[in-house]
């Protein structure tokens, strides 16, 4: 009888000393997995170049200028494309042969007064320049009347800063003959609708935009930049006609 209680007396001992061994062993991790709750992290390079590159835009977005950049579309002739960006926030961008089939060279302007379009003279528009009033200054340009080539210039460089943006950046090298600091961007939303166009964006130090690389083709900056203007200038007087659309007008009409 003793010696039965004595085995049973070892056996409790055992089983008291392995029980919580065994039951660690359950539920610890499997070899080789990352604790609970974690993530992959943000590979070094990448997420510098994020933060190099939202750098670079809002120094953009305070940069005032007048610049020149030589646009090559990809269905056209390369051209001249004129960027000016008043010290009041204001801005105007010419783009030659946009208009009615690439016979009429148009202009977009945001002042205090609003959103404009401007007709200017050339081989499709004879008259003397002049503008419509498309909307408040802060309104996107109707999707029919938008060249695009003004994107760069103002709402994407506010895409570019937005850290909350779905973009993944990259450093990128310079396109031949340009001096800057570029980077490739691309869109992580599976939305039809990107922020921006997905392309290789370049910055010179002091945030002047030196060149884009992207759907809508290829912008280059020509030359130094020049100071910039208070406030920038309608190219003509506002009426209460219609836009200049990019296709040539149905015959019998103006």
């Amino acid at each position: 009888m003793h010696a039965h209680r004595r085995a049973a007396r070892r056996l409790s001992g055992t089983l008291a000393l392995t029980l919580p061994t065994l039951l660690a062993a359950c539920v610890a991790d499997p070899p080789g997995s990352a604790p609970a709750g974690t993530v992959d992290p943000v590979p070094v390079q990448v997420d510098a170049a994020r933060d190099e590159l939202a750098g670079l835009a809002a120094a953009a977005q305070d940069r005032h200028l007048t610049a020149t950049y030589a646009f090559a579309p990809p269905d056209g002739p390369t051209r001249t494309v004129a960027v000016t960006s008043g010290n009041d926030g204001s801005w105007r961008v010419d783009v030659p042969g946009w208009g009615r089939d690439g016979t009429v060279d148009i202009s977009l302007a945001a002042t205090s007064d609003g959103l404009f379009q401007c007709a200017l003279p050339s081989a499709g528009w004879t008259g003397a320049a002049g503008c419509v009033r498309l909307g408040d200054a802060d309104d996107a340009v109707p999707r029919r009347l938008d060249p695009r080539v003004q994107h760069p210039f103002t709402d994407w460089l506010e895409v570019l800063t937005d850290r909350r943006a779905p973009l993944a950046v990259s450093p990128a090298p310079p396109p031949a003959g340009v001096t800057g600091r570029c980077y490739a961007v691309d869109s992580t939303s599976a939305s039809l609708n990107a922020p921006l166009d997905v392309g290789v964006y370049c910055f010179g130090e002091d945030g002047t935009p030196v060149a884009v690389r992207a759907t809508l083709g290829s912008l280059t900056l020509t030359g130094s930049p020049g100071p910039a203007p208070a406030s920038v200038e309608l190219a003509g007087a506002v009426s209460e006609g219609e836009p200049v659309g990019r296709d040539a007008p149905t015959p019998g009409t103006s």
